[in-house]
């Protein structure tokens, strides 16, 4: 299978690093122009003046804090809505801790930078893409989604409301060509999952190796993810040969979700 998105443009957010960067380079690598979305203006501008071009991609950059989605709706403003094939939502995820201690704000923070942000994007990239009869809006959530993970009350809560949100758009959009899915990572390798084992070795009193190995052995294939696992299947979901697959939850998770 040839996958190939020669003259498409993705608007991947959070690019900079982990899952973000592998999708980005990967559809780069696939003959896609990338618009990097992030906040921290000189490691964007790193990673797509690194991006391939070879083919005549156009790599561009948009700068705001999805913490605060009317940031994310005036950097927007900057763009030719035409521009847009595929959408890549994916950002940081919440502090771990307790549900039962967490505060209001903090599911405020959560709501804003994970859901209220992705939707922003999709009002301001649907219209077009219903003109031109394709668009493809992928989220990348969590595995929580299925299976509720212990210490991530806030993100559990928040990113479930995502799928839902993503479910219920792929229904009204699928119509008009647009598909709508999630993928939900397990234990991957990305600065996210090294600062909660680093948490999680200083709370338990032990070598952030031995927790990360605890991690590796929960999974029937007794390792952690690599980012670009996660971007294949982003990649293949944002392709054309993905046209009759729309509102799933896709597991990419080593097997370790338990649930159906």
């Amino acid at each position: 299978m040839n996958i190939r998105f020669d003259n498409k443009t993705a608007l991947v957010c959070g690019c900079t690093q982990g899952i973000g960067l592998a999708i980005a380079t990967m559809l780069a690598n696939a003959g896609c122009s990338i618009i990097g979305f992030a906040r921290n203006q000189e490691r964007l501008r790193a990673v797509i003046d690194s991006l391939p071009s070879s083919e005549g991609q156009q790599h561009r950059m948009l700068i705001a804090d999805f913490s605060h989605p009317e940031d994310v709706r005036s950097a927007l403003q900057n763009l030719e809505v035409s521009e847009i094939d595929i959408v890549i939502n994916n950002s940081g995820g919440p502090p771990s801790g307790s549900i039962e201690y967490s505060s209001i704000d903090e599911f405020h923070v959560a709501f804003d930078r994970l859901l209220m942000s992705s939707h922003i994007i999709a009002q301001h990239c649907i219209p077009i893409m219903k003109q031109r009869g394709f668009g493809r809006i992928i989220s990348i959530i969590s595995t929580s989604v299925r299976q509720p993970l212990d210490g991530l009350g806030v993100s559990n809560t928040i990113r479930s409301a995502t799928a839902a949100w993503s479910k219920t758009l792929s229904n009204e959009v699928a119509q008009f060509g647009i598909t709508v899915n999630s993928v939900l990572p397990g234990a991957t390798k990305t600065g996210r999952l090294s600062a909660l084992i680093e948490k999680k070795a200083l709370d338990q009193q032990q070598s952030m190796e031995a927790i990360a190995d605890a991690m590796a052995q929960e999974v029937p294939m007794k390792r952690l993810g690599e980012p670009e696992e996660i971007a294949s299947a982003a990649v293949f979901l944002a392709s054309e040969q993905a046209s009759y697959i729309t509102g799933i939850t896709l597991l990419v998770d080593g097997g370790r979700t338990r649930a159906l």
